[in-house]
């Protein structure tokens, strides 16, 4: 004889097993109230906890982003090295630790670009510094927890995320639910390890107009920092602080060796450069009549001091 469903639903009801909303309450309560902190304990946070002073925290997300062939994985490369090495960036003080860069794309490239480092630069040869050339898809969880499960007991103070476009898998970047999923995952990554956590990003075909996508992404984001086709680096946001002053900086091509057909094998690494002279705008209107009166009249006055000059 067929059950019915109020058979089904008492021999269900006879093994459920209810948690009292008291209880789920009460266990959430108590994480928020372990994290209240009354305004006579708070005192000023004097210590920023930096990795480049001014420019990159700890325990932070940005975004380092650029126009196609400006330089900007090169930049972040050279960032992430320095880290990795303890060694100054662009003068500024670093307080280093070890590096995980995870690279989407450049292939062999990116790999060059390493080496040059190492050759050029001898003292960060033995660097913290570990690559993971495989794309992730952060627009999903799995990958993410994969990466926190991976990383050493060593956690990295840095991790690198390069591209945003390689990395968000079936996401849709200039949809601001699924920037919000990626912007979660790198969260998790960050939360798990402590470290900060920089996204590699291009920007649209209007290079004023910022990082292409949701506006969501850089609402996120603690640090925004563009790489500009004409070889400077600009803080576009810094969360807590004064953007610092502008730097510049140059590529050096570095020879690696000679492949299969005796041809030079050239990377390039990044050196310091001074800021471009302002160019000398030309004068217009008003002004350009003015010089020239007073163009005019040295040259008259130079003509009359010959003559008199002249026995």
């Amino acid at each position: 004889m067929a059950r019915d469903f109020q058979d089904m639903d008492r021999e269900l009801a006879a093994h459920r097993v209810d948690f009292p909303r008291e209880k789920v309450i009460s266990a959430r309560a108590g994480e928020v109230r372990r994290r209240m902190v009354s305004l006579a304990s708070i005192e000023p946070v004097l210590a920023n906890n930096y990795m480049v002073k001014g420019w990159i925290d700890r325990n932070c997300l940005s975004m380092l982003y650029g126009p196609s062939n400006a330089g900007k994985t090169f930049v972040a490369l050279d960032i992430a090295m320095h880290i990795a090495s303890g060694q100054p960036w662009q003068g500024l003080r670093v307080n280093g630790g070890p590096v995980l860069y995870i690279a989407a794309e450049g292939g062999a490239g990116i790999r060059n670009r390493l080496a040059a480092i190492k050759r050029d630069r001898p003292e960060m040869a033995n660097a913290a510094f570990t690559l993971l050339p495989v794309g992730l898809d952060l627009h999903g969880q799995g990958d993410a927890m994969a990466v926190c499960e991976i990383i050493p007991d060593e956690k990295p103070a840095l991790v690198v995320i390069d591209t945003l476009a390689r990395s968000m898998g079936a996401g849709d970047e200039n949809t601001a639910k699924d920037a919000a999923m990626f912007v979660r995952n790198c969260d998790l990554i960050r939360e798990a390890t402590g470290a900060h956590v920089m996204v590699i990003h291009h920007t649209g075909k209007d290079e004023d107009r910022g990082a292409r996508g949701s506006s969501a992404l850089r609402a996120a984001v603690d640090n925004e920092i563009q790489v500009t086709a004409d070889w400077e680096i600009i803080s576009r946001k810094q969360r807590d602080q004064e953007p610092p002053a502008p730097l510049n900086f140059k590529l050096r091509s570095v020879t690696l060796g000679l492949d299969e057909d005796g041809d030079p094998v050239t990377s390039a690494v990044v050196d310091v450069a001074e800021p471009p002279k302002p160019a000398r705008k030309p004068l217009k209107g008003k002004n350009e009549v003015a010089m020239q009166a007073l163009y005019d009249a040295l040259r008259d006055h130079r003509s009359q001091c010959r003559r008199s000059m002249t026995p």
